[in-house]
């Protein structure tokens, strides 16, 4: 049907799906898998996460479980406008370190008849909504909350506990410096 309204020459629908959780909750796990999907069935995607986050690899997008596909780095999210041009699909990484403008630029993409995927903490370490995230989720066709489990107790963990002493709102790092806690650990936790 897709394939047919495009032959004769209807607008293509677009639509915005989020895939949000707290750290180590299989994000970009869940992400590569549905790019990867797209691209098998030969649709054209282009993969962007912020340029700032290299934590395993300059140019792709990894999860903890090392799966990996190519990405492309860009400084802000106005970027991925002038990039993203002639795709069907457009998957976006680590979408919480982006400027609030992703919300615009998602839509417009959208807007525009192309599938557009996101990955992102819904919250910061401290517990607070992170970045564009709550606004994409409040935009978006269709929106996955994923969770961890939380290595205190085991039951669902929709937190990410900072273990260092940094206040920044950003700080990229994995086991070393986060944990996985649900809410009641975390409250605990955060009450010390």
């Amino acid at each position: 049907m897709f394939l047919e309204n495009r032959l004769k020459g209807e607008k293509r629908t677009g639509w915005i799906e989020v895939v949000a959780g707290s750290m180590f909750s299989g994000k970009t796990e869940e992400l590569i898998r549905r790019l990867k999907r797209a691209k098998f069935a030969k649709q054209k995607v282009e993969i962007f996460k912020p340029a700032i986050d290299t934590r395993y690899s300059d140019e792709e997008v990894v999860s903890h479980d090392s799966n990996a596909i190519h990405s492309t780095p860009v400084p802000n999210a106005a970027s991925i406008l002038l990039l993203a041009d002639d795709v069907e699909v457009v998957g976006i990484d680590e979408a919480q370190f982006f400027d609030n403008g992703l919300i615009e630029v998602c839509n417009s993409l959208a807007n525009n008849g192309i599938r557009v995927i996101v990955a992102g903490l819904d919250m910061d370490f401290r517990g607070k909504p992170f970045g564009p995230i709550p606004g994409l989720m409040a935009t978006a066709e269709y929106v996955t909350k994923v969770h961890a489990i939380c290595v205190k107790c085991g039951n669902l963990a929709q937190n990410s506990h900072r273990l260092s002493a940094s206040v920044n709102i950003v700080e990229l790092g994995e086991k070393d410096i986060y944990e996985p806690l649900c809410r009641s650990c975390f409250h605990e936790a955060t009450q010390e």
